[in-house]
């Protein structure tokens, strides 16, 4: 395959997606102002965080155009969904390595994948936690050959520069930033994007405490960045990735009713729905301007609704 490089640099420059103010009666009742950064605006799979982290990966790989992309993720991936997309739409060859066994019929996500042409590759959990060992590593050349490896979410320094970038892109004097958090690596990003007197805040969409602590502080240790203007909150994380509970739904469904925004049921969702539990609890103080990221994924709800037999978009 020969990448088309007209396409991906129409694709890198589309333009900045907007902010938007959300106006709630919770906000007003608590002092607090709430935007939101919508990257989800665009394509539904190839934008948001995703786009981010992709971007700069794509470009370093146009010099190695005979290698196919390796990647990681969940059978609910929005990176394994982003990269068999870009793969399909550029012009290169992908292989996804799935968490977890192999279920028939597939759900959208990974549908979808095989019909952009990306390879699955299957790990139960326990070879999918070792998937960064060198013994695995040269397994998968045997198999596949030499490939380019994109790590699980995007999360290399290419990605991190990428999700750097989103903060240079607001002009607004916000307080808090807040992301869902997967890799940890968005976060990261933000951080290192931050000005005097910032923070970021991010919401774990995995049960994983003190996971996100020790990946942040190492990304940020990658660019020699020492910073405690960040941290992770771990409550809302709704009892793991593809995990779904009736008081979720029911916040996703109120907010598309009222603001006209969909969120997604592994990510964005879960941070809304804790920055809005923050605020009722008093955890913002009077005139604090929080901005959240709307990092996309909602190419995800589709096999999540399936698989939960809910609905997150009423009808």
């Amino acid at each position: 395959m020969i990448p088309d490089n007209s396409l991906l640099g129409s694709w890198i420059e589309e333009p900045i997606s907007p902010i938007q103010k959300i106006s709630d009666p919770i906000l007003v009742e608590h002092g607090v102002h709430l935007w939101l950064k919508r990257d989800d605006l665009g394509d539904p799979v190839l934008s948001g965080n995703k786009k981010r982290k992709l971007k700069n990966n794509l470009l370093a790989l146009l010099k190695r155009t005979e290698l196919p992309i390796l990647t990681f993720g969940g059978a609910f991936s929005n990176h394994i969904a982003a990269v068999a997309q870009a793969g399909k739409r550029f012009g290169f060859e992908t292989i996804g390595v799935i968490r977890g066994e192999e279920t028939q019929p597939l759900n959208t996500t990974l549908q979808r994948a095989v019909q952009c042409g990306m390879k699955l590759k299957y790990l139960n959990r326990q070879n999918y936690r070792r998937k960064d060992a060198p013994d695995l590593q040269k397994q998968l050349n045997l198999e596949f050959g030499p490939f380019h490896l994109i790590p699980e979410g995007g999360s290399n320094r290419e990605g991190i520069l990428g999700c750097r970038e989103i903060l240079g892109e607001i002009d607004l004097d916000f307080d808090v930033v807040c992301c869902s958090c997967g890799t940890g690596a968005t976060l990261a990003g933000l951080t290192m994007g931050l000005k005097p007197k910032q923070c970021a805040l991010g919401f774990s969409a995995l049960k994983a405490d003190g996971y996100h602590q020790k990946a942040v502080t190492e990304y940020l240790k990658w660019f020699d960045v020492s910073s405690s203007s960040w941290t992770v909150n771990t409550e809302f994380h709704f009892g793991g990735y593809a995990v779904v509970r009736p008081e979720l739904v029911r916040f996703i469904q109120q907010f598309h009713l009222q603001h006209t925004i969909m969120l997604d049921a592994v990510y964005t969702g879960k941070m809304m729905y804790g920055i809005y539990e923050c605020i009722r609890r008093g955890g913002f103080r009077v005139g604090t301007c929080l901005l959240a990221i709307h990092t996309g994924g909602i190419q995800g709800n589709d096999g999540i609704e399936k698989r939960n037999g809910v609905l997150l978009r009423l009808p």
